[in-house]
């Protein structure tokens, strides 16, 4: 395992877990992790160009993606470094035994202090907007997550989310339908934006079985440096 940080666009990344077969770093908001139509550099570049140049690989880097963040979202995300871990990774993906927590802060209390909420999304691609459904509809993915109340401060709540599914924007547009839009996700109803773009959602762990050393492994990522963030970090 090697801890470190990797520098690059203005960023840095720290490496929050790595062997053979798996890299892990806790990924600043507003860094992309595939290529898109912006055309700026992508983590997955980020993080191929580090390891050639560390390891001072002659050839092209392998780099799996086994799950995603979105752009204005900081924290863990997990790569794979061979076609083994990916393929094994992406089957415990699809049978849940991956679990990961969010903690996000919201202005609105939540009428429960926990719960369980089941929609099905429909997500827009010319708008890249996903609309929460109390019922099934015709294009809609079947999604639910958990969440409880973890900590008040200054009129803003942060609630720890459990995902049992990974869908597009889930967190984002399921904890606004019941009234609790994350701070700064305008896109979601947050009554303004943040100044540097990010939204208070933040992929605090994740916690899987090893994909070829077949052992538990936990990993977290701190949350971001930001005034707002640490005030409601926990002593």
């Amino acid at each position: 395992m090697k801890e470190n940080s990797i520098s690059d666009s203005g960023y840095s990344i720290p490496v929050l877990y790595e062997d053979n077969h798996i890299i892990a770093v806790n990924k600043p908001a507003g860094v992309l992790v595939q290529a898109d139509k912006t055309g700026d550099k992508p983590l997955i570049d980020i993080i191929k160009d580090y390891i050639k140049v560390r390891d001072n690989k002659p050839g092209g880097v392998y780099l799996g993606c086994v799950h995603r963040l979105d752009r204005p979202v900081s924290g863990v995300i997990l790569f794979a470094k061979t076609s083994k871990a990916l393929d094994r990774l992406n089957k415990l993906f699809k049978e849940r035994t991956i679990r990961k927590t969010y903690w996000a802060i919201v202005k609105t209390r939540p009428s429960r202090s926990e719960g369980h909420l089941a929609h099905w999304l429909v997500k827009d691609p010319e708008t890249n907007r996903v609309t929460a459904h109390g019922k099934e509809v015709p294009g809609g993915l079947f999604s639910e997550l958990d969440y409880r109340l973890r900590k008040t401060a200054d009129s803003w709540f942060l609630l720890e989310v459990n995902p049992l599914t990974g869908r597009p924007h889930q967190i984002r547009v399921q904890l606004a339908s019941m009234g609790c839009p994350i701070r700064g996700d305008k896109k979601y109803g947050a009554p303004k934006g943040n100044n540097d773009g990010s939204i208070n959602l933040h992929a605090r762990r994740i916690a899987f079985i090893h994909p070829v050393k077949r052992e538990p492994l936990e990993i977290e990522a701190e949350l971001p440096g930001n005034s707002f963030w640490q005030q409601v970090k926990e002593p």
